[in-house]
């Protein structure tokens, strides 16, 4: 059997294969718009970039089962999935495995909408499936501490909302456990840490562990949209980092049904424990 995956040079693909490498014997294939960029996973690679349907035909043959890794550019994903659907239908995939968003058909994050349009596609598209509903990965968070530490603060729009983070690597892990054990075929998984934390909780951890004041600044969402844009984030990139905030705020990031630590065999990743491996 033939198992790909795309995206396989970003962050969330390269944990995948690695893991793939050890949990499976079938054969692998790394799916890359830069395949160059994919030489070092050691396994086959080849071009498939989202905008081009007759790349993705062509790398899609033979492949049994299609891993197929959100987009990351937010506002082409749904045209970008459905051309690798169309692909996958014309090659006769027998399986794809979609990561989508936690609760994508009900969420109030403006990213959920593409997600359920794929989500929609997938179930029309006669092809069998299994939905990962990813959370959010803590390390959305970690990207930016050692500017907190700086500015002593940690700023969003969130509030007091928790948030069921996990690592990307747990997330990795359960994908993987599905492409590699039988019964999830049909299956829809709202995914997300075992526990939740806040942004206050958050930068008391930072504090804790880097022995630097550090709070939480909770601003009203323009005024924390405009700070981003302050940084350098493009205007429509800030409003809508702040938007998730808010969204948050109203739950739309906390999961309790721990069905991804039940996946992977074991607990996911604590906040504390992401925080610590950014200072190390």
């Amino acid at each position: 059997m033939t198992i790909a995956v795309t995206g396989a040079t970003g962050q969330f693909g390269r944990l995948v294969i690695e893991t793939l490498k050890t949990r499976t014997k079938d054969d692998i294939v790394a799916l890359a718009r830069s395949p160059q960029k994919a030489a070092d996973l050691g396994v086959e690679t080849r071009r498939a970039d989202y905008d081009d349907a007759a790349s993705l035909e062509a790398a899609l043959k033979g492949v049994d089962t299609l891993l197929l890794i959100s987009s990351s550019e937010v506002g082409k994903r749904a045209a970008q999935h459905h051309h690798v659907i169309e692909a996958a239908k014309k090659n006769a995939v027998k399986w794809i495995v979609y990561t989508s968003l936690l609760r994508a058909d009900s969420s109030t994050l403006s990213l959920a909408a593409e997600h359920a349009e794929t989500e929609r596609e997938l179930k029309a598209s006669g092809i069998p499936y299994t939905i990962l509903r990813n959370g959010w990965y803590t390390e959305n968070y970690t990207g930016s501490l050692e500017g907190a530490v700086a500015a002593g603060a940690i700023i969003g729009s969130a509030g007091k909302a928790r948030i069921s983070g996990a690592s990307r690597k747990d997330y990795a892990e359960a994908a993987v456990a599905v492409l590699t054990t039988p019964g999830h075929e049909g299956k829809v998984y709202e995914l997300a840490g075992d526990e939740s934390f806040s942004l206050e909780e958050l930068a008391a951890e930072v504090s804790k562990q880097t022995g630097k004041a550090v709070t939480y600044k909770d601003l009203p969402e323009a005024d924390y949209a405009k700070t981003l844009e302050g940084f350098g984030l493009p205007a429509g990139l800030a409003a809508a980092i702040a938007g998730w905030d808010v969204a948050a705020g109203e739950g739309a990031l906390y999961d309790d049904g721990r069905a991804l630590s039940k996946l992977i065999g074991r607990p996911t990743t604590p906040f504390t424990q992401t925080v610590k491996a950014t200072f190390a």
